[in-house]
């Protein structure tokens, strides 16, 4: 049975001055008239503090900072802490030594969700305040019939470890991975099938076998869905280098939506927030396409013989401003791209992060750890411009509490 557990050890490149780091982050740098704490302190702080925190209840473990840091010039390496009474902890890295002060954190972010089986998909259902996690729980083309459907509350806890299971009160579900919502039911790729459950009580509702269209034929092998606000389905055949498309509103009646070599293994899709083009990734090529709705392709973001940004792209979502957001499951990354297509490495050093999700009205990136079999629930920080010119930044423009609400209109799902 897997659980939740309220710690982190993401690390990340941050853009914040040394200020804000103590204003919004509770971590002070240490002055440098100052000695650091050796070690041993480091590690008797840390001691102290776990006790405390397995006193009520919290299950966490505490890591030295990666002795080799001369790769991260501009980052620093967090471990946060959650919804607990904090004691001073040491840790160094990249250049600054930092020292965690007392404060109290927001018990809805950075957790961790553990015991999964090769988890690719997360998703967020803001509509019911929950989340889903897909575990393909074996090989990610294998009919063996042991998939499941991980499902969480509001706070991130496991209401359902299997809330779907394949072999299960009659559920078929080999290796689910894309999953997207339309009104009250949830869709799922699986193998060569789209599925179709009650999100709610997880019963079956319809299963939709997809024919090969495309010639030569090849085995399908659905990778990711998107849904659009007119109830459109856009699920990428990665070995096909097609993007079929399902009318739920038309007896699910399905077409092929585009078919083209430059797709070189679309993995990750979703709908741009703006335009309602589909945006597909990469996975031979770690190219960023568009899809405008009557098919023309537009290689909006590709690699070149001078500079291989991107290897194998795996995840793609949006925030509510606009930004973009990629996995790199190879190389173990995570992009953020700003409508200006300015880029940013967000989070690295991440073991095998799968298909990236965010939820919109919490302001929160959901990421599950395909090799790890762990999922990963964080805050996400405010672009500067989203918050006129005359606002101060709270805790939320930085991920620690709840942004406010948006209207349901603003909703889009993935």
């Amino acid at each position: 049975m897997g659980r939740t557990h309220l710690t982190r050890a993401f690390l990340c490149k941050s853009t914040l001055p040394s200020t804000d780091i103590v204003r919004h982050f509770n971590w002070a740098p240490i002055p440098p008239h100052e000695p650091a704490p050796d070690n041993g302190m480091k590690r008797a702080s840390a001691a102290a503090f776990l006790t405390v925190a397995k006193s009520v209840g919290y299950d966490m473990t505490y890591h030295d900072p990666p002795a080799d840091t001369s790769s991260m010039k501009s980052g620093i390496t967090l471990r946060r802490f959650v919804s607990v009474r904090l004691l001073p902890v040491a840790l160094s890295g990249m250049g600054y030594t930092l020292v965690m002060a007392v404060g109290m954190l927001s018990p809805a972010l950075a957790l961790q969700i553990n015991g999964l089986e090769s988890p690719h998909s997360f998703l967020a259902d803001p509509a019911n305040n929950s989340y889903y996690i897909s575990n393909v729980n074996g090989e990610p083309d294998a009919r063996d019939n042991n998939g499941f459907i991980t499902k969480l509350n509001g706070q991130a806890e496991i209401v359902g470890f299997k809330f779907i299971s394949g072999g299960e009160q009659g559920t078929t579900l080999h290796a689910p991975k894309g999953m997207a919502f339309v009104d009250q039911v949830l869709y799922v790729a699986d193998v060569d099938t789209l599925r179709a459950f009650d999100k709610n009580s997880g019963k079956t509702m319809m299963t939709i076998v997809m024919t090969p269209s495309p010639l030569p034929a090849r085995p399908l092998s659905l990778i990711d869905i998107a849904a659009n606000d007119q109830g459109l389905l856009f699920i990428s055949d990665m070995p096909s280098n097609t993007i079929y498309k399902v009318d739920t509103k038309q007896q699910h009646a399905v077409s092929v939506f585009i078919h083209d070599e430059r797709l070189a293994g679309p993995a990750g899709v979703a709908i741009h927030p703006k335009t309602g083009h589909i945006i597909v990734v990469s996975w031979e090529k770690g190219s960023i396409l568009d899809i405008s709705q009557d098919g023309a392709l537009t290689e909006l973001v590709s690699n070149s013989f001078f500079a291989s940004r991107f290897q194998n792209l795996s995840g793609v979502d949006f925030d509510r401003w606009g930004n973009m957001y990629v996995s790199d499951l190879t190389k173990g990354k995570v992009w953020r791209m700003q409508p200006n297509k300015k880029f940013q490495v967000i989070a690295e050093f991440l073991p095998a992060p799968a298909d990236v999700g965010i939820d919109r009205v919490n302001n929160l990136i959901l990421v599950p750890y395909q090799q790890a079999n762990v999922a990963e629930v964080n805050g996400l920080e405010t672009p500067v411009g989203a918050m006129g010119e005359n606002r101060k930044r709270t805790l939320a423009d930085y991920g620690f509490v709840a942004p406010p609400k948006q209207d349901k209109a603003e909703r889009t799902n993935k």
